[in-house]
């Protein structure tokens, strides 16, 4: 995508960074508003590489089918599923509104973003076992869970996910669910769509390799931005209403450049990644799921292990991992000042007692970045018995930022999702953290019009527009059983998802 002239030094919105979270304010706010002007800034040379990159994240369509961190077992034996439900539900909102823009036109091809890969969760031992069962009887008291499955017959097994099962001891107890309805969503391909129908529109305006330096606010309220070509290194400044940071991990730092007070006591605390890529045509075409398993003590959500069957630019890949790494860079393209630039007198406290309280994270963290090849491949043979080596590389995935956070109680907590930071007038919004984060990126932007656009969203022409685009707001997908079978019909048939699964379910 190619740089865009800008006609006025004065957009009413301007979205820093070109990734999802980004692309998809861009989209929503052009469609209730086609007369905003936009400004997009990027420092890299194109949109979507970092953490919306499809080799950079999971890219499972986080719908929770799978994932088991986010179904945690209390200590009286229960497990706790309202996290799970609420990305559920979260995720059918991006549908919908993916649906939409596919209906309309906007975009097109979405077979190149979006295809139906079955979603397993699978354990073995028998505490884990019994903990997976837990898991299923809660999960499918809720319709958006109807559907799933649960087996511990390995012929059964064998047949969803057959490179778990080949080699694997007989008498070991295993068992696993699978939701036949599950997704794989490459976020970089869908991004690429929606900044190319951005690109097309009237006021929009995109600024590749310009890096923002500063931001400071005006007395009148608006915000100067001051940010530099990269290519040229001639700076400029931007004046505008309205700034949303979605830089990914690179977005602490420039909230902390705001100096609004809703910043203060926020921290980061970057976990780096590699996966495992299998070059074995032969093996990569016998899979067909997402597996994804316990995670070990310590590790951070992001680092939960899967056996990932994905596709990249068009080709089926099979994937392992991701190991956790630790860097102090911010983002993959970042700067290893990142991390000691980013602690300030605000946010120091938060930031010491967070990492005192999470010594089991800085202790998993040591022994993955001191893995060896022999000891990624004991851990992919716990998914795949008779791995060899030789059929995988090991290929260096993207940077997230765990929210590190003031708390009373604590001193300082880590956070593992995504956190909105605005200021209280709402002329500036941030997005800090990282899972589930793109899977839930409409749900997370309509909070974002909230509490930034709040006249604006209470007029009838905005509702009735955001209605339009994704049919369930306002309402319960995860109350309403019709309704959520409904719009489940609906977008898998638009986005092409359908299977005798869903015409089931």
């Amino acid at each position: 995508m190619r740089n865009a002239v800008s006609n006025s030094a004065s957009p009413d919105v301007v979205l820093i960074g070109a990734g999802i979270m980004s692309a998809t304010l861009g989209v929503l706010l052009k469609e209730l508003n086609p007369d905003l002007t936009i400004e997009v800034l990027e420092r890299l040379d194109s949109v979507a590489l970092e953490s919306s990159d499809a080799w950079n994240n999971a890219g499972t369509g986080h719908s929770a089918f799978c994932e088991l961190n986010y179904t945690p077992e209390k200590e009286d034996g229960t497990v706790n599923v309202q996290k799970a439900i609420k990305i559920a539900e979260q995720f059918e909102a991006s549908r919908e509104f993916w649906s939409y823009l596919l209906e309309q036109g906007h975009i097109r091809h979405a077979a190149e973003f979006i295809r139906a890969v079955p979603h397993i969760s699978f354990v073995w031992g028998e505490k884990n076992v019994d903990y997976l069962f837990k898991r299923y009887e809660a999960l499918v008291q809720n319709h958006l869970f109807g559907g799933m499955q649960i087996s511990t017959d390995k012929n059964e097994l064998a047949e969803w996910m057959p490179l778990v099962m080949d080699g694997r001891d007989e008498n070991e107890k295993v068992a696993a669910t699978n939701m036949a309805i599950g997704t794989d969503v490459n976020f970089g391909a869908l991004t690429r769509k929606l900044f190319r129908y951005l690109f097309d529109k009237p006021g929009i305006t995109f600024h590749l390799a310009h890096e923002v330096r500063n931001l400071a606010k005006q007395d009148d309220g608006s915000w100067t931005i001051t940010v530099k070509n990269l290519t040229t290194d001639k700076k400029r400044k931007i004046n505008t209403r309205f700034i949303f940071i979605g830089a990914g991990g690179g977005s602490l730092p420039l909230l902390e450049k705001s100096g609004i007070p809703e910043s203060k006591g926020f921290g980061g605390f970057p976990v780096s990644g590699q996966w495992l890529v299998c070059n074995n045509p032969e093996i990569v075409a016998r899979h067909e799921a997402k597996v994804y398993g316990k995670a070990s003590v310590g590790a951070p959500p992001m680092s939960v292990p899967h056996l990932d069957t994905r596709v990249i630019d068009g080709k089926k890949a099979l994937l392992f991992g991701p190991y956790a790494g630790f860097s102090t860079k911010f983002l993959k393209n970042g700067s290893y000042w990142d991390l000691p630039s980013s602690i300030k007198l605000s946010n120091i406290k938060p930031m010491v007692m967070a990492g005192v309280h999470n010594i089991p994270l800085t202790k998993y963290l040591i022994e993955q970045v001191s893995q060896s090849a022999k000891d990624r491949l004991a851990a992919l043979q716990e998914y795949m018995p008779l791995a060899r080596l030789e059929d995988w590389d090991l290929e260096t995935a993207g940077q997230r930022v765990q929210v590190i956070k003031k708390d009373e109680k604590e001193g300082g907590v880590l956070e593992f999702g995504t956190e909105v930071v605005s200021a209280a007038d709402g002329s500036i919004a941030a997005l800090l953290g990282a899972s589930p984060g793109a899977s839930t990126a409409v749900a997370i932007m309509l909070e974002l019009l909230q509490r930034c656009f709040p006249q604006e969203l209470k007029t009838a022409a905005w509702q009735e527009k955001l209605s339009e685009m994704i049919p369930s707001y306002n309402q319960s997908l995860s109350k309403d059983a019709e309704l959520c079978h409904q719009s489940r019909q609906r977008t898998a048939q638009v986005l092409g998802l359908v299977n005798e699964e869903l015409a089931a379910h």
